[in-house]
């Protein structure tokens, strides 16, 4: 890259925001390995190529435990530190956790994510979106977001959990609080709303608990409760960690695969067009969305043990984090033929939006089908759906991308 280059790798410049893709691909051709420093002499790796992000979530050598663990424990452990509560809940989560730990939090939560335990809530996901459909018609007006991609994979992983849906309120700005500070390009403006957020939930989180245990239900939180109060298998802290993580990643990331998906056809009118004519292509439909404008669009890794290793070459400091840019490389030409071009029918599933290896997503298979009937469903519904406005109001943060809201014209 030109010398000038390191300043353009700025997530907050409008033009980054509106469109990362360009800059993504220069850098994809150009600094496929680029460094770039960040605070207290660290350096950030960016990796933008497919085989080079596909090598490192397969190699053990590189670490999910992102977070200082014993920072975090000092932290979490010392009831008078700021902030004591979100370390607590975070250095729980299976999603930065590595080996045995991470395989055993995994292995608790994995029974409901089955493709058979995901095939028989098809007909609640279809119901509960045609219902939100129905009241969007009724109303005449429609915001993909707030209306239809927020609220039907919120209610589906609420009662997965088994939590009250007259409380999705609550869980939403709790769950929006815990994913700003889980997203590493706008952490430190959410700490403290991550921070009141925890020991709400956590509160909220123990009368649910208290319930189940008085009155077990066939739900993932009595399931947990069994495994913590029968087996020993889960500490208090890893289930409030593990049903956190759940409620957050279990409906943030498909809202955003909802709403970027939906955004991308109507500004692609032959391809809505294609999907229209053809609603039997809605599986391999919702492959490419992912694809073109993944709902994550980068996650990270550290050299394991946090010893110096080497990257393709180069040395990668043990406090170095290695962050893979996976809408860079779900549009790498090596691996997609014309990648900058959406093709509903393309079939190709090498992408990598959900990860890959170990911390695949484990959620996959219901963020597929949300979005399968999300935007099936709206598309057959609304047969004249556009945009109503051309601009595109993206949330903050670059890990995870998606949009405030869109609203449609019916």
């Amino acid at each position: 890259m030109p010398a000038a280059e390191p300043l353009a790798w700025d997530l907050s410049t409008p033009a980054f925001v509106a469109d990362p893709h360009p800059f993504l691909a220069r850098l994809r051709r150009d600094a496929p390995v680029y460094p770039h420093a960040v605070e207290n002499g660290r350096t950030e790796w960016m990796i933008t190529r497919h085989r080079d992000c596909l090598a490192i979530l397969r190699d053990p050598g590189w670490s999910a435990e992102k977070f200082p663990s014993a920072l975090l424990e000092r932290v979490a452990t010392d009831p008078q530190a700021p902030f004591s509560v979100v370390a607590r809940t975070v250095l729980h989560m299976m999603l930065v956790k590595d080996g045995d730990d991470h395989a055993r939090l995994r292995g608790l939560v994995n029974k409901a994510f089955t493709p058979r335990a995901i095939a028989e809530l098809r007909p609640r996901v279809q119901a509960i979106a045609d219902e939100l459909l129905d009241a969007a018609g009724r109303r005449g007006e429609f915001d993909a977001i707030a209306d239809l991609g927020m609220p039907l994979p919120l209610i589906a992983i609420a009662e997965l959990l088994g939590v009250p849906l007259e409380d999705r309120a609550l869980l939403k700005r709790w769950s929006d609080a815990l994913v700003t500070f889980l997203d590493g390009s706008i952490r430190e403006r959410g700490l403290a709303d991550a921070a009141k957020a925890c020991v709400e939930i956590r509160s909220y989180m123990e009368r649910i608990f208290a319930e189940r245990r008085a009155r077990p239900r066939d739900d993932l939180i009595s399931r947990l409760l069994d495994a913590r109060d029968v087996d020993d298998r889960l500490s208090d802290d890893e289930l409030l960690g593990t049903v956190v993580l759940v409620l957050a990643a279990g409906h943030e990331t498909t809202t955003n695969l909802i709403g970027n998906g939906l955004y991308t056809l109507l500004r692609h009118p032959d391809e809505l067009a294609r999907l229209r004519a053809h609603p039997e292509l809605v599986t391999p439909a919702v492959e490419e969305l992912l694809r073109f404008e993944p709902p994550v669009s980068l996650t990270s890794r550290i050299p394991t043990g946090r010893r110096p290793r080497l990257l393709f070459g180069r040395e990668v400091g043990g406090d170095d984090e290695v962050s893979l840019v996976l809408s860079a490389a779900n549009r790498d030409p090596a691996v997609f033929r014309d990648p900058d071009r959406l093709d509903l029918a393309r079939g190709d599933t090498r992408h990598l939006a959900f990860g890959f290896g170990a911390h695949f997503c484990m959620g996959a298979a219901l963020a597929r089908l949300e979005g399968q009937i999300a935007i099936g469903s709206a598309v057959a519904r609304f047969p004249s759906l556009k945009l109503a406005r051309e601009t595109a109001e993206w949330r903050p943060g670059y890990v995870l991308r998606g949009l405030v809201s869109l609203p449609l014209k019916l």
